[in-house]
């Protein structure tokens, strides 16, 4: 199972779901529904006429009325032409909405995901997300358009056959409608269990797509550790736990239809023999019971799509619950009514007394005061989750500070404009976050209005010309997910390539080249020192060799600053800095002699 378990959304009843359905999606769309409901008012009088068709075909050929054999028959087909027709005519345009609902759905989905805090998309697994995506919108699709034209085109034939069964014969009419409590409460509680057991199943869904996703990208990891068989017992166990949810839906749905058919089955007993002792004493004439009897028949089928409704109507609600956490979500982290762009000028960065904790109780940074001075190198070192990567994601408002305040250009960030701070920061992690693209878009992502000479440009600047150039399609070569076709060294300046094409006057970079072979790090350490010229940067150091040159190194250790001055005297302190400088020498002189 994947380390991240999505929360189950509070079941809301099928009045408000449907309700909203309609207020959010069906009524922009009314024009389509009613030129599709207007099909389907044919379709259903054109299938009760056929059933009445049937009364004076019989009783006037009895009679010994020829015309009958030609009128009749021309009649029948122009009544068929018709439905067909019409049946056509409604199912295109039902589907041509509910797929524009579709379509504005997942841009909603789209749309709040993408401007969603960090802590949000953190605590769900990607691959949930992406089934809500798929999986879900598909079933909120159904139930937009299978039940919605059920209801409707089934609604109103069943009313035309019923009105044919009442015009015929009222007595026998009656007899039918004995079924109807009895199969309602049927249908209601068959319902309920269905939403139940689809929620579940959506969820197990959503965790095997997470689950697929997890593995796939660490295939080289599963490969290296020899994991082929223990991943696939994993998955084995999901797949069964999937076809065992999936298998439960089809059983309750099941039971609807061989319990009306019974109850149908009784009906049709009861029917044929009042009905036909009523032709035997003249109380009905042949065609009138043969009418009626059609009418019956044909009324079965939409009744009992009407009975299972229902239940796939269920199915379909509880997948809009999930869709809808999502489309209703809104963001803790957003401009303020009153927020300013930021101000021009000089772009200092502050952190003043930050307390600050992801959950859980457990402090990540506690009364941290720092300050990275305008067009500067401020370094950030310390032990792994000492804080350091914490203090570059409150600089940007990934997240937002628990206690004290963070400041640019002397402007607390929470009173900004996130697309203005936003545009002020260039930054450089260690995860290079390149998209399966080309090389010349993932240089220009963040100004796609750049020219060709502004990407060649910030491409030699930022020593990655060379490589790229050499390149199969050059610029317009592909380099897959992740940046998988090329070495971590290119991946890393094509990074940096695009946060000089960016120009911001701050810049983060979050250990950019600790994971470089010797060569590799020289390259980008290059290039990043003229990414640096004449900006306010902040850089988490791994390799402190790197930062040797800072103006200012803050020493972190469990979410505090236990140190801070330049190199020389953090060195000959005594202190953590001063631990970890000499053990990385030792380190550095053994690799050396070996």
């Amino acid at each position: 199972m994947t380390g991240k378990q999505e929360q189950p959304p509070p079941e809301l009843s099928s009045r408000r779901l449907l309700g909203r359905i309609w207020r959010d999606y069906l009524r922009h769309h009314k024009g389509k529904l009613a030129a599709a409901v207007v099909c389907m008012v044919i379709v259903a009088a054109m299938t009760g006429a056929q059933a009445q068709f049937v009364q004076p075909a019989l009783d006037r050929l009895v009679g010994g009325d020829a015309a009958v054999l030609w009128l009749l028959p021309l009649a029948f087909v122009a009544i068929i032409i018709a439905k067909t027709f019409a049946i056509y005519g409604q199912a295109v345009l039902m589907r041509k909405a509910t797929l524009r609902i579709i379509e504005a759905v997942q841009g909603q989905m789209f749309r709040r995901l993408i401007g969603a805090d960090l802590g949000y998309i953190d605590r769900r697994a990607t691959g949930q997300l992406i089934a809500r995506f798929l999986s879900d919108v598909g079933l909120l699709g159904q139930t937009l358009a299978e039940p919605f034209t059920a209801l409707i085109r089934d609604s109103l034939t069943a009313a035309f056959l019923v009105g044919v069964m009442f015009y015929n014969n009222w007595r026998l009419a009656l007899i039918t409608f004995i079924v109807f409590p009895v199969s309602a409460t049927i249908v209601v509680r068959l319902g309920r269990r269905t939403r139940r057991a689809a929620r579940s199943a959506q969820a197990e869904t959503g965790v095997l797509t997470s689950f697929l996703d997890d593995v796939l990208k660490g295939i080289r990891q599963v490969k290296a550790y020899a994991m082929e068989r223990y991943e696939a017992d994993r998955a084995e166990g999901l797949f069964a736990s999937l076809f065992g949810l999936s298998y439960k839906i089809t059983k309750i749905q099941a039971r609807a239809a061989p319990t009306l058919e019974a109850l149908g089955g009784v009906v049709f007993a009861a029917i044929l023999a009042y009905g036909g002792y009523q032709v035997m004493q003249g109380q009905a004439t042949v065609g009138s019971f043969m009418a009626f009897f059609v009418a019956m028949l044909l009324a079965y089928q939409p009744m009992r799509r009407l009975a299972n409704v229902n239940t796939r109507m269920q199915q379909g609600l509880a997948a809009a619950e999930r869709v809808f956490e999502i489309v209703d979500y809104r963001p803790e982290i957003a401009d303020r009514p009153d927020a300013k762009p930021l101000s021009a000028g000089g772009q200092g960065v502050r952190l003043e007394a930050v307390d600050f904790s992801y959950g859980g109780g457990i402090p990540a940074l506690h009364r941290v005061t720092m300050e990275a001075p305008a067009g500067r190198m401020t370094a950030l070192v310390g032990p792994s989750g000492a804080g350091k990567s914490t203090v570059l994601n409150l600089i940007p408002r990934f997240y937002d500070v628990s206690g004290g305040a963070v400041t640019v250009g002397g402007q607390d960030v929470r009173d900004l404009t996130l697309e203005s701070l936003r545009g002020a920061i260039a930054l450089v992690t260690q995860e290079t976050g390149l998209f399966n693209d080309t090389v010349r878009n993932n240089i220009a992502y963040g100004r796609p209005d750049a020219g060709d000479d502004e990407i060649r440009e910030a491409a030699r600047n930022a020593a990655a010309e060379e490589f790229i150039v050499g390149l199969p399609r050059g610029y317009d070569t592909m380099v897959g997910e992740r940046g998988v076709f090329l070495s971590g060294g290119q991946r890393q300046r094509i990074s940096i390539a695009r946060a000089m094409l960016k120009n911001a006057p701050i810049l983060l970079l979050d250990e950019a080249t600790s994971a470089l072979d010797t060569e590799s790090e020289q390259q980008v350490q290059a290039a990043l020192e003229r990414l640096m010229e004449g900006r306010t940067t902040i850089v988490i150091a791994h390799r402190l060799s790197t930062v040797v040159g800072a103006d200012t190194i803050y020493v972190f250790d469990k979410g505090r600053i236990v140190e801070s001055g330049r190199h020389a005297e953090l060195a000959a302190g005594g202190g953590l800095y001063a631990r970890l400088s000499e053990l990385q020498f030792r380190e550095g002189a053994a690799e050396a002699e070996g």
